[in-house]
């Protein structure tokens, strides 16, 4: 008999969590279901929006900067070798590039030794480099401070479940899962923003290296320019 007893209170339980489950409201859109993730939501959107921002500005600034006509570093072979420096540096300053900017510094040195041309171009490249990874630093930082957001979200949806508990006195299918909403969305968000800046910082740092490799390419094919015989 109380083995009767403690199947039907079982069978209960299961089928009012399963009347509960199926008659609780979902959410019918992504800004409902984010507000479930409790107050850390906040500070999560806000590094998304920055994240999106970022992202789209260096990877237009990036794609910029790695277009050059080609047939840029042609006119400036002809011009020098024909001596026509002031040709060769007006070419550079109405070329937008960060190229250009580098065979520029590269033509106001001319007469120097090569060493010096050499020395004074690499440095331009190094500041043009630095500037396309301007303000990528947040972007690796977004990256881990996403999920930690997202474990704090955590944390406070298992604290807000059991303050609930304690109130009631009792485990009910609606307080576990109230704490749970905000425990799994924080979570998922925090995870999903971490993983996009992640994805974002390598894939531009990678297009930076391609337009740095260019440029080394772009340098040594002037520096052979001055050596030949005139």
């Amino acid at each position: 008999m109380l083995l009767s007893i403690f199947l039907q209170a079982v069978t209960d339980t299961a089928a009012a969590a399963t009347t509960n489950a199926a008659t609780a409201e979902m959410p019918d859109n992504l800004w409902k279901l984010a507000a479930k993730g409790g107050v850390v939501m906040i500070p999560i959107g806000i590094m998304f929006v920055a994240s999106i921002y970022l992202a789209i500005e260096r990877w237009l600034t990036i794609q910029k900067a790695s277009k050059i006509d080609p047939t840029f570093m042609m006119n400036i072979k002809d011009m020098v070798l024909n001596d026509n420096i002031m040709g060769a540096d007006t070419l550079c300053k109405r070329t937008d590039s960060p190229i250009a900017k580098m065979i520029e510094k590269g033509v106001s040195r001319i007469g120097k030794p090569i060493h010096d041309i050499e020395s004074a171009m690499e440095n331009v490249g190094v500041m043009e480099v630095y500037k396309m990874e301007k303000n990528l630093g947040f972007l690796s930082t977004i990256a881990g401070l996403a999920p930690m957001f997202g474990f704090l979200g955590t944390i406070f949806g298992v604290i807000q479940m059991f303050y609930k508990i304690s109130l009631a006195n009792s485990i009910q299918i609606d307080i576990i899962s109230g704490g749970l909403y905000v425990k799994m969305v924080s979570s998922a968000a925090g995870l999903l923003l971490g993983i996009f800046a992640f994805a974002s910082y390598h894939f531009l740092m990678l297009k930076i290296d391609r337009v740095a490799n260019k440029m080394e390419a772009y340098k040594l094919e002037f520096l052979d320019i001055l050596q030949q015989p005139a």
